[in-house]
Protein backbone atom coordinates (compact mmCIF):
# COMPACT_ATOMS: atom_id res chain seq x y z
CA UNK A 1 0.00 0.00 0.00
CA UNK A 2 1.50 3.24 -1.16
CA UNK A 3 1.90 5.80 1.52
CA UNK A 4 1.92 8.54 -1.27
CA UNK A 5 -1.90 7.93 -1.60
CA UNK A 6 -2.50 8.69 2.64
CA UNK A 7 -0.44 11.56 1.68
CA UNK A 8 -2.71 12.99 -0.94
CA UNK A 9 -5.31 13.37 2.17
CA UNK A 10 -2.09 15.24 4.16
CA UNK A 11 -1.79 12.36 6.47
CA UNK A 12 1.96 11.39 6.89
CA UNK A 13 4.86 11.21 9.50
CA UNK A 14 6.46 8.60 11.91
CA UNK A 15 3.40 8.60 14.16
CA UNK A 16 1.10 6.85 11.98
CA UNK A 17 0.15 3.46 12.43
CA UNK A 18 -1.33 1.31 9.32
CA UNK A 19 -2.79 -1.91 10.23
CA UNK A 20 -4.84 -4.56 8.02
CA UNK A 21 -8.65 -4.86 9.16
CA UNK A 22 -11.32 -6.98 7.86
CA UNK A 23 -12.14 -10.72 6.41
CA UNK A 24 -13.40 -9.83 3.08
CA UNK A 25 -12.67 -11.75 -0.28
CA UNK A 26 -12.69 -8.98 -2.42
CA UNK A 27 -11.33 -5.32 -1.02
CA UNK A 28 -8.43 -4.83 0.92
CA UNK A 29 -8.87 -2.32 4.28
CA UNK A 30 -6.59 -0.80 6.51
CA UNK A 31 -7.29 1.29 10.21
CA UNK A 32 -5.53 4.14 9.52
CA UNK A 33 -4.36 5.85 13.25
CA UNK A 34 -2.63 9.01 13.66
CA UNK A 35 -2.27 11.08 16.88
CA UNK A 36 -5.70 11.23 17.91
CA UNK A 37 -7.79 10.35 14.58
CA UNK A 38 -8.89 7.25 12.97
CA UNK A 39 -9.34 6.94 9.55
CA UNK A 40 -10.48 3.55 6.91
CA UNK A 41 -8.57 3.44 3.95
CA UNK A 42 -9.69 0.70 1.30
CA UNK A 43 -8.39 -0.63 -2.25
CA UNK A 44 -10.79 -1.10 -4.70
CA UNK A 45 -10.78 -4.23 -6.98
CA UNK A 46 -11.24 -3.66 -10.21
CA UNK A 47 -10.97 -7.62 -10.90
CA UNK A 48 -14.51 -7.33 -9.86
CA UNK A 49 -15.43 -4.15 -10.47
CA UNK A 50 -14.07 -2.43 -13.43
CA UNK A 51 -15.35 1.02 -13.19
CA UNK A 52 -14.37 2.32 -9.55
CA UNK A 53 -16.19 5.47 -10.73
CA UNK A 54 -19.35 3.99 -11.44
CA UNK A 55 -19.15 3.01 -7.27
CA UNK A 56 -18.43 6.72 -6.73
CA UNK A 57 -21.35 8.14 -8.36
CA UNK A 58 -23.50 6.00 -6.90
CA UNK A 59 -22.26 6.81 -3.27
CA UNK A 60 -22.16 10.46 -3.70
CA UNK A 61 -25.84 10.30 -5.34
CA UNK A 62 -27.02 8.24 -2.43
CA UNK A 63 -24.85 10.72 0.47
CA UNK A 64 -26.67 13.51 -2.08
CA UNK A 65 -30.13 12.17 -1.48
CA UNK A 66 -29.90 11.20 2.81
CA UNK A 67 -28.49 14.84 3.11
CA UNK A 68 -31.55 15.74 1.79
CA UNK A 69 -33.80 13.81 2.88
CA UNK A 70 -32.61 12.08 6.01
CA UNK A 71 -30.02 14.47 7.70
CA UNK A 72 -30.21 12.34 10.66
CA UNK A 73 -28.64 9.68 8.85
CA UNK A 74 -25.11 8.46 9.88
CA UNK A 75 -23.99 7.53 6.35
CA UNK A 76 -20.15 7.21 5.81
CA UNK A 77 -19.67 8.91 3.26
CA UNK A 78 -15.42 8.97 1.82
CA UNK A 79 -13.04 11.92 2.50
CA UNK A 80 -12.12 14.33 -0.55
CA UNK A 81 -8.34 14.51 -0.97
CA UNK A 82 -6.38 17.81 -0.52
CA UNK A 83 -7.27 17.79 -4.33
CA UNK A 84 -10.72 17.59 -4.57
CA UNK A 85 -10.94 13.95 -5.12
CA UNK A 86 -12.86 11.24 -3.79
CA UNK A 87 -10.65 8.00 -5.48
CA UNK A 88 -7.08 8.37 -5.37
CA UNK A 89 -5.06 5.84 -8.55
CA UNK A 90 -1.82 4.69 -8.52
CA UNK A 91 -0.34 2.55 -11.06
CA UNK A 92 0.10 -0.80 -10.20
CA UNK A 93 -1.61 -0.74 -6.74
CA UNK A 94 -5.38 1.10 -8.60
CA UNK A 95 -7.98 2.94 -7.10
CA UNK A 96 -8.03 3.53 -3.41
CA UNK A 97 -10.53 6.05 -1.21
CA UNK A 98 -10.54 6.96 2.81
CA UNK A 99 -13.39 6.85 4.97
CA UNK A 100 -13.53 8.58 8.29
CA UNK A 101 -13.28 5.96 11.64
CA UNK A 102 -16.40 6.31 13.19
CA UNK A 103 -15.44 6.50 16.95
CA UNK A 104 -17.37 4.13 19.49
CA UNK A 105 -18.02 1.90 16.27
CA UNK A 106 -16.59 -1.89 15.85
CA UNK A 107 -18.02 -4.74 13.56
CA UNK A 108 -17.95 -8.19 13.93
CA UNK A 109 -17.09 -10.84 11.50
CA UNK A 110 -19.62 -13.34 12.56
CA UNK A 111 -23.16 -13.13 14.41
CA UNK A 112 -22.74 -14.79 17.49
CA UNK A 113 -26.40 -13.56 18.97
CA UNK A 114 -29.66 -13.62 17.05
CA UNK A 115 -29.85 -10.12 18.76
CA UNK A 116 -27.10 -9.00 16.43
CA UNK A 117 -28.91 -10.30 13.37
CA UNK A 118 -32.08 -8.37 14.37
CA UNK A 119 -30.12 -5.26 14.69
CA UNK A 120 -28.48 -6.24 11.32
CA UNK A 121 -31.38 -6.50 9.43
CA UNK A 122 -32.67 -3.67 10.85
CA UNK A 123 -30.18 -1.67 9.58
CA UNK A 124 -29.88 -2.85 5.98
CA UNK A 125 -33.50 -2.21 6.04
CA UNK A 126 -34.19 1.22 7.47
CA UNK A 127 -31.02 1.52 4.83
CA UNK A 128 -33.32 0.99 2.03
CA UNK A 129 -36.66 2.50 3.80
CA UNK A 130 -35.00 5.64 3.94
CA UNK A 131 -34.07 5.41 -0.24
CA UNK A 132 -37.51 4.10 -0.99
CA UNK A 133 -38.44 7.70 -2.60
CA UNK A 134 -35.26 7.78 -4.76
CA UNK A 135 -35.58 6.98 -8.29
CA UNK A 136 -33.53 3.49 -8.52
CA UNK A 137 -32.76 3.74 -12.55
CA UNK A 138 -30.25 6.62 -11.46
CA UNK A 139 -27.97 4.08 -9.76
CA UNK A 140 -25.35 2.62 -12.11
CA UNK A 141 -24.38 -1.18 -13.03
CA UNK A 142 -21.04 -1.56 -10.62
CA UNK A 143 -21.12 -5.38 -11.41
CA UNK A 144 -23.55 -6.54 -14.15
CA UNK A 145 -26.27 -9.16 -13.48
CA UNK A 146 -24.52 -10.22 -10.08
CA UNK A 147 -27.71 -11.28 -8.49
CA UNK A 148 -28.94 -12.58 -11.53
CA UNK A 149 -29.85 -16.34 -10.57
CA UNK A 150 -30.83 -16.57 -14.55
CA UNK A 151 -27.79 -15.95 -15.60
CA UNK A 152 -25.82 -17.42 -12.66
CA UNK A 153 -27.33 -21.02 -13.84
CA UNK A 154 -26.52 -20.19 -17.47
CA UNK A 155 -23.11 -19.80 -16.71
CA UNK A 156 -23.35 -23.09 -14.35
CA UNK A 157 -25.13 -25.35 -17.54
CA UNK A 158 -22.26 -23.67 -19.92
CA UNK A 159 -19.19 -24.42 -16.81
CA UNK A 160 -20.79 -28.59 -17.36
CA UNK A 161 -19.70 -28.09 -21.16
CA UNK A 162 -16.88 -26.38 -21.26
CA UNK A 163 -15.15 -26.43 -18.27
CA UNK A 164 -12.33 -29.07 -16.78
CA UNK A 165 -13.67 -32.52 -17.80
CA UNK A 166 -11.40 -34.06 -14.79
CA UNK A 167 -13.57 -31.38 -12.49
CA UNK A 168 -16.82 -31.99 -14.26
CA UNK A 169 -16.45 -35.49 -13.71
CA UNK A 170 -15.77 -35.06 -9.87
CA UNK A 171 -18.12 -33.09 -9.02
CA UNK A 172 -21.30 -35.12 -11.34
CA UNK A 173 -23.22 -36.12 -7.69
CA UNK A 174 -23.09 -32.32 -6.50
CA UNK A 175 -24.01 -31.08 -9.92
CA UNK A 176 -27.02 -33.30 -10.23
CA UNK A 177 -28.41 -32.35 -6.93
CA UNK A 178 -27.71 -28.77 -7.88
CA UNK A 179 -29.90 -29.65 -11.18
CA UNK A 180 -32.35 -30.70 -9.14
CA UNK A 181 -33.47 -27.27 -7.29
CA UNK A 182 -33.55 -25.42 -10.75
CA UNK A 183 -37.39 -25.03 -9.59
CA UNK A 184 -35.68 -21.95 -7.57
CA UNK A 185 -34.38 -20.49 -10.95
CA UNK A 186 -38.23 -20.86 -12.28
CA UNK A 187 -39.32 -18.85 -9.46
CA UNK A 188 -36.87 -16.17 -10.09
CA UNK A 189 -37.93 -16.04 -13.24
CA UNK A 190 -41.16 -14.91 -11.86
CA UNK A 191 -40.49 -12.35 -9.13
CA UNK A 192 -38.49 -10.47 -12.06
CA UNK A 193 -41.88 -10.57 -14.10
CA UNK A 194 -43.83 -10.13 -10.95
CA UNK A 195 -45.12 -5.98 -10.75
CA UNK A 196 -45.51 -6.54 -7.15
CA UNK A 197 -41.93 -7.40 -6.59
CA UNK A 198 -40.27 -3.71 -6.71
CA UNK A 199 -36.72 -2.77 -7.86
CA UNK A 200 -35.40 -1.11 -4.72
CA UNK A 201 -32.32 0.69 -4.08
CA UNK A 202 -30.08 -2.47 -2.57
CA UNK A 203 -27.11 -3.31 -0.91
CA UNK A 204 -25.94 -6.74 -2.28
CA UNK A 205 -23.61 -7.51 0.34
CA UNK A 206 -25.10 -7.99 3.57
CA UNK A 207 -22.74 -10.19 6.04
CA UNK A 208 -22.65 -9.06 9.43
CA UNK A 209 -18.94 -7.23 8.58
CA UNK A 210 -20.70 -4.45 6.59
CA UNK A 211 -22.77 -2.85 9.61
CA UNK A 212 -21.25 -0.88 12.31
CA UNK A 213 -22.22 -1.73 16.08
CA UNK A 214 -22.21 1.11 19.20
CA UNK A 215 -20.90 -0.21 22.46
CA UNK A 216 -24.26 -1.47 23.86
CA UNK A 217 -24.44 -3.89 20.59
CA UNK A 218 -26.78 -1.68 18.93
CA UNK A 219 -26.65 -1.30 14.78
CA UNK A 220 -25.24 2.33 13.81
CA UNK A 221 -25.88 2.29 10.10
CA UNK A 222 -24.55 0.05 7.00
CA UNK A 223 -20.87 0.47 5.18
CA UNK A 224 -19.30 -0.86 2.02
CA UNK A 225 -21.54 0.44 -0.55
CA UNK A 226 -19.90 -1.24 -3.34
CA UNK A 227 -22.14 -2.98 -4.67
CA UNK A 228 -25.52 -1.04 -4.04
CA UNK A 229 -27.31 -1.56 -7.39
CA UNK A 230 -31.55 -1.13 -8.40
CA UNK A 231 -31.94 -4.82 -7.28
CA UNK A 232 -34.60 -7.37 -5.06
CA UNK A 233 -35.36 -7.24 -1.42
CA UNK A 234 -34.65 -10.58 -1.30
CA UNK A 235 -30.98 -10.16 -2.08
CA UNK A 236 -30.47 -8.16 1.18
CA UNK A 237 -32.69 -10.81 3.16
CA UNK A 238 -31.02 -13.52 1.50
CA UNK A 239 -27.47 -12.85 1.63
CA UNK A 240 -28.36 -12.23 5.60
CA UNK A 241 -29.61 -16.12 6.16
CA UNK A 242 -27.31 -17.49 4.20
CA UNK A 243 -24.38 -15.77 6.19
CA UNK A 244 -25.98 -15.70 9.61
CA UNK A 245 -28.26 -18.76 9.90
CA UNK A 246 -25.31 -21.34 10.32
CA UNK A 247 -22.72 -21.13 12.87
CA UNK A 248 -20.39 -22.18 9.94
CA UNK A 249 -19.61 -19.94 7.56
CA UNK A 250 -18.89 -20.41 3.39
CA UNK A 251 -15.42 -21.93 4.38
CA UNK A 252 -16.46 -24.44 6.86
CA UNK A 253 -15.05 -28.00 5.66
CA UNK A 254 -16.71 -30.19 7.90
CA UNK A 255 -20.79 -29.94 6.53
CA UNK A 256 -21.59 -32.13 9.61
CA UNK A 257 -21.35 -28.78 11.52
CA UNK A 258 -24.00 -26.75 9.25
CA UNK A 259 -27.56 -26.61 11.15
CA UNK A 260 -29.61 -23.73 11.02
CA UNK A 261 -30.39 -21.54 14.19
CA UNK A 262 -33.99 -21.09 13.88
CA UNK A 263 -34.31 -17.94 15.92
CA UNK A 264 -31.63 -16.09 14.03
CA UNK A 265 -34.06 -16.53 11.11
CA UNK A 266 -37.00 -14.84 12.86
CA UNK A 267 -34.83 -12.21 14.21
CA UNK A 268 -34.24 -10.96 10.39
CA UNK A 269 -37.13 -11.57 9.24
CA UNK A 270 -38.57 -9.44 12.43
CA UNK A 271 -35.70 -6.81 12.44
CA UNK A 272 -35.66 -6.09 8.51
CA UNK A 273 -39.90 -6.31 9.10
CA UNK A 274 -39.58 -3.50 11.89
CA UNK A 275 -38.56 -1.35 9.44
CA UNK A 276 -39.83 -2.54 5.88
CA UNK A 277 -42.92 -2.78 7.03
CA UNK A 278 -44.94 -0.34 4.94
CA UNK A 279 -42.82 -0.44 1.99
CA UNK A 280 -43.10 -4.47 1.08
CA UNK A 281 -46.06 -5.47 -1.35
CA UNK A 282 -48.01 -8.75 0.42
CA UNK A 283 -46.10 -10.59 -2.12
CA UNK A 284 -42.68 -9.34 -0.86
CA UNK A 285 -43.59 -10.35 2.74
CA UNK A 286 -44.53 -14.27 1.58
CA UNK A 287 -41.06 -14.32 0.14
CA UNK A 288 -38.68 -14.68 3.08
CA UNK A 289 -38.27 -17.90 2.89
CA UNK A 290 -37.17 -18.04 -0.50
CA UNK A 291 -34.78 -15.18 -0.16
CA UNK A 292 -32.37 -17.90 2.02
CA UNK A 293 -33.06 -20.38 -1.21
CA UNK A 294 -32.28 -18.18 -3.47
CA UNK A 295 -28.90 -16.77 -2.30
CA UNK A 296 -27.87 -19.90 -1.03
CA UNK A 297 -28.54 -21.72 -4.04
CA UNK A 298 -26.78 -18.74 -6.10
CA UNK A 299 -24.00 -18.82 -4.03
CA UNK A 300 -23.07 -22.73 -4.38
CA UNK A 301 -23.73 -22.58 -7.87
CA UNK A 302 -21.20 -19.72 -8.35
CA UNK A 303 -18.78 -21.78 -6.39
CA UNK A 304 -19.22 -25.22 -8.22
CA UNK A 305 -19.07 -22.32 -11.69
CA UNK A 306 -15.54 -20.73 -10.76
CA UNK A 307 -14.05 -24.51 -9.87
CA UNK A 308 -15.40 -26.38 -12.83
CA UNK A 309 -13.63 -23.11 -14.66
CA UNK A 310 -10.25 -23.08 -12.95
CA UNK A 311 -11.17 -21.27 -10.34
CA UNK A 312 -11.42 -17.43 -12.69
CA UNK A 313 -13.13 -15.75 -9.95
CA UNK A 314 -12.66 -16.62 -6.37
CA UNK A 315 -8.78 -16.99 -6.01
CA UNK A 316 -8.65 -20.39 -4.18
CA UNK A 317 -5.71 -19.97 -1.41
CA UNK A 318 -5.64 -23.77 -1.25
CA UNK A 319 -6.28 -26.18 -3.89
CA UNK A 320 -10.25 -27.33 -3.84
CA UNK A 321 -10.75 -24.47 -2.07
CA UNK A 322 -14.14 -23.36 -4.54
CA UNK A 323 -15.18 -27.11 -4.03
CA UNK A 324 -15.61 -26.78 -0.69
CA UNK A 325 -16.94 -23.69 -0.73
CA UNK A 326 -19.55 -25.14 -2.94
CA UNK A 327 -20.26 -28.40 -1.06
CA UNK A 328 -20.83 -25.96 1.95
CA UNK A 329 -23.28 -24.14 0.57
CA UNK A 330 -25.20 -27.01 -0.79
CA UNK A 331 -25.54 -28.65 2.28
CA UNK A 332 -26.56 -25.33 4.19
CA UNK A 333 -28.99 -25.37 1.40
CA UNK A 334 -30.47 -28.81 2.26
CA UNK A 335 -30.40 -27.90 5.61
CA UNK A 336 -32.93 -24.56 4.62
CA UNK A 337 -34.99 -26.99 2.63
CA UNK A 338 -35.59 -29.64 5.37
CA UNK A 339 -36.88 -26.87 7.39
CA UNK A 340 -39.15 -25.32 5.22
CA UNK A 341 -42.12 -25.99 7.34
CA UNK A 342 -40.91 -24.28 10.22
CA UNK A 343 -39.49 -20.96 8.42
CA UNK A 344 -42.07 -20.51 5.36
Amino acid sequence: MSESVLAEYGLQGGEMKVEKIGTGLINHTWKVSVHDQAYILQRINQDVFSSPADIAYNVKLISDYLQLHHPEYNFIAPLSSQQGRSLIYREGEGYFRLFPFVNGSHSKDTVETASQAYEAARQFGRFTRLLSGMDVSELRITIPSFHDLEYRYEEFLTALEQGNPARIKETNGLSQMLIQQAGIVKEYKRIKADPLFKLRVTHHDTKISNVLFDAGGKGICIIDLDTLMPGYFISDIGDMMRTYLSPVNEEGKNTDDIFIRENFYHAIVEGYHEEMKDELTPSEKDHFYYAALFMTYMQALRFLTDYLNNDRYYVPVYAGQNLVRAKNQSVLLERMLEKKDVLS
